[in-house]
């Protein structure tokens, strides 16, 4: 009988052990709580990088469709005053910063005035002052664009001359080139015939989450 009676644990020692066994539990709950939040954290932050670069698409594309405007108001512009030459006649519209006449635009400069810096906000604001809004509703991203062109020319208002950047003489309208009729050099301000002046067009989107994307083009 003694010997049965010292083989069996006594109420003490099991309540000791199961307070051990909580101890472990509550640090084994603690440890995948913790992996659980870090997890959740990685993930969510994936998902707001993944967003991110979504937004950034989104504003190049609609960068691009700026290029586009830019380039249709150039071409609609130089066939409607088709009759007059810039290189002998101040009042074409490319010959004025803002345009001329009937067709002002605040996004034309018919210089490159290294004053008028596209980026640092001390020249070019990005305003409806000086700058063209391709159009007042956002599109389906939420994004608006705004374009400047350019004229490579030295000196602003003024004829076209030698002090203009011209590109090679003409051979197609293919890649990035822009075939415009009455703007293209035939002798006298140019150096080689059928030179076109370079044009350098700059779009610039805004969007949600304060996205902001350049996209730059040379045309001719």
């Amino acid at each position: 009988m003694s010997s049965l009676s010292n083989n069996r644990s006594s109420p003490g020692r099991m309540s000791q052990q199961r307070g051990v066994v909580l101890f472990f539990a509550l640090v084994a709950l603690l440890a995948m709580s913790l992996a659980a939040v870090a997890l959740i954290r990685s993930v969510d932050t994936s998902t707001i990088i993944a967003g991110n670069l979504s937004f950034k698409r989104a504003a190049t594309s609609s960068a691009d469709a700026g290029i586009e405007a830019a380039i249709a108001w150039m071409t609609a512009t130089d066939f409607a005053n088709n009759g007059l030459d810039p290189y002998m006649n101040l009042s074409h519209p490319f010959n004025h910063d803002g345009g001329f006449g009937t067709y002002l635009n605040a996004g034309y400069y018919s210089s490159a005035n290294p004053a008028l810096s596209l980026t640092d906000g001390t020249g070019i604001q990005w305003t409806d002052a000086d700058s063209k809004l391709v159009s007042t509703v956002a599109d389906a991203s939420g994004n608006q664009t705004r374009y400047v062109i350019q004229r490579m020319s030295r000196y602003a208002n003024s004829l076209l001359t030698q002090d203009a950047l011209f590109s090679g003489a003409i051979q197609s309208t293919s890649g990035q080139q822009v075939l415009l009729s009455s703007n293209v050099c035939k002798g006298g301000g140019c150096s080689t015939f059928e030179q076109s002046p370079m044009y350098r067009i700059t779009s610039r989107t805004t969007g949600p989450r304060l996205t902001v994307s350049y996209v730059q083009a040379f045309v001719y």
